[in-house]
């Protein structure tokens, strides 16, 4: 489990096809204090770690993983948000996060405001999930609020310091985005859609 709390960035220095899996090379402030087996988020997206040193590391993703999130658009040099599992008795600073990835969304608007940013998204017309105003969203691994719902389309608002220290100052419109709803709306929608 995660919180959507973003800890550092992590740049993408290898990239290895084989068979349908990738190999992800990263190099981050964290590895040092990672360890193989542990999980952390990647854009959202949980991820095992095979393999660290010093300096960087590397996770695999399946092909099931590649065609539900972004992933598979990493180049040398993206810079992926990074966060480690929480451990239980800290503070829950931003929301529930299962690390698994819905699908992707993509940016549609991107709007400065005065000292903030405006992102709109649009996803899936055929999913049955659903966003709410003022809900919980997470976006490339970022727990957010809704500001914004319509049908299939919502949008978030950007403060300064997750401007500053997520991959949200890389986002342009027209790039996909990883989408995670929230735990509890996905069961209540099951519900409510099953009756």
């Amino acid at each position: 489990m995660f919180t959507g709390i973003i800890e550092a960035f992590g740049r993408v220095v290898a990239l290895q096809n084989i068979g349908g899996n990738l190999h992800i090379s990263i190099e981050s402030e964290l590895s040092t204090e990672l360890k193989v087996d542990q999980s952390v988020s990647h854009n959202g997206v949980c991820l095992t770690v095979v393999k660290c040193d010093s300096k960087n590391y590397t996770v695999t993703a399946i092909e099931e993983t590649l065609t539900k999130t972004n992933l598979d658009s990493l180049k040398l040099g993206s810079l992926i948000n990074l966060e480690r599992a929480m451990k239980l008795g800290d503070r829950l600073d931003g929301h529930m996060v299962q690390g698994h990835i819905d699908q992707t969304a993509r940016c549609i608007e991107t709007i400065a405001k005065d000292g903030s940013w405006i992102f709109t998204f649009d996803y899936d017309k055929q999913s049955d999930y659903i966003t709410i105003e003022k809900g919980s969203i997470t976006i490339n691994g970022v727990s957010l609020t809704v500001v914004n719902s319509k049908d299939h389309q919502f949008s978030v608002a950007i403060i300064p310091y997750t401007y500053k220290f997520t991959n949200f100052n890389q986002l342009k419109v027209g790039d996909y985005v990883n989408l995670e709803f929230d735990l509890i709306g996905k069961y209540l929608s099951k519900l409510y859609l099953s009756h």
